[in-house]
């Protein structure tokens, strides 16, 4: 029998080399570090000069005032807008307002006058307010021709003086001679002032004369 053949050497695999290679490495830069790391002695300050600091308040001097702060003027801002509701309702009812009284119309003072004469007055009542009343005359040459007839004359009178403006026939005789006798002594007639204002008078002309 034989026996075991000779050993052959047989080298290791890289990567066991190099992960060898780096642990020396690393082992050997720790002890480096450390042999190198001291920590420093511990520093004595009993040697340093102590500070006393003193804080101190300058007080103002008592005898100069204070000045007021200056007052800086707000200008004036514009009122807001009066909104008015466009409704509004009323929860109390307004006050009663007395009527006022009817005022009594002022008769103006009445003066005293003249009485007022009437329209138109009739030949009695001329008659009796008549100053003078003069009869008109006959004429001869209506009286020669035997000239008759009856007419009407208005006589306008002035209340104031009571004097005869206006004698008219506004009814004739017939004959302008006897019409213009009737308005001659109409005219020449005086009545009291006041008395009357017109006068109707009937006048009738006959053989004995005028009557009205």
């Amino acid at each position: 029998m034989a026996g075991p053949g000779p050993l052959l050497y047989r080298p290791a695999p890289k990567w066991q080399v190099i992960a060898a290679f780096g642990g020396a490495i690393a082992v050997h830069g720790i002890a480096v570090a450390i042999a190198f790391h001291k920590e420093p002695p511990p520093a004595d300050y009993s040697d340093v000069p102590t500070a006393t600091i003193e804080a101190t308040l300058d007080q103002p001097p008592e005898d100069i005032p204070t000045p007021p702060p200056e007052d800086i003027p707000i200008p004036d801002q514009p009122p807001p807008p009066e909104i008015q509701p466009e409704f509004h309702e009323e929860t109390t009812p307004p006050p009663k307002q007395n009527k006022p009284a009817k005022a009594q119309p002022i008769k103006a003072p009445q003066v005293a006058g003249p009485p007022r004469p009437p329209g138109i007055a009739t030949a009695s009542q001329a008659k009796a307010s008549a100053i003078s009343a003069p009869r008109p005359e006959y004429p001869y040459e209506a009286r020669s021709r035997h000239i008759m007839g009856s007419g009407v004359c208005v006589v306008t009178v002035d209340v104031g003086s009571g004097n005869v403006t206006d004698a008219t026939m506004v009814q004739s005789i017939g004959n302008p001679i006897l019409d213009n006798s009737a308005v001659s002594a109409f005219r020449r007639w005086r009545f009291k002032p006041g008395s009357v204002a017109k006068v109707k008078i009937p006048i009738t002309f006959t053989m004995t004369g005028a009557s009205y």
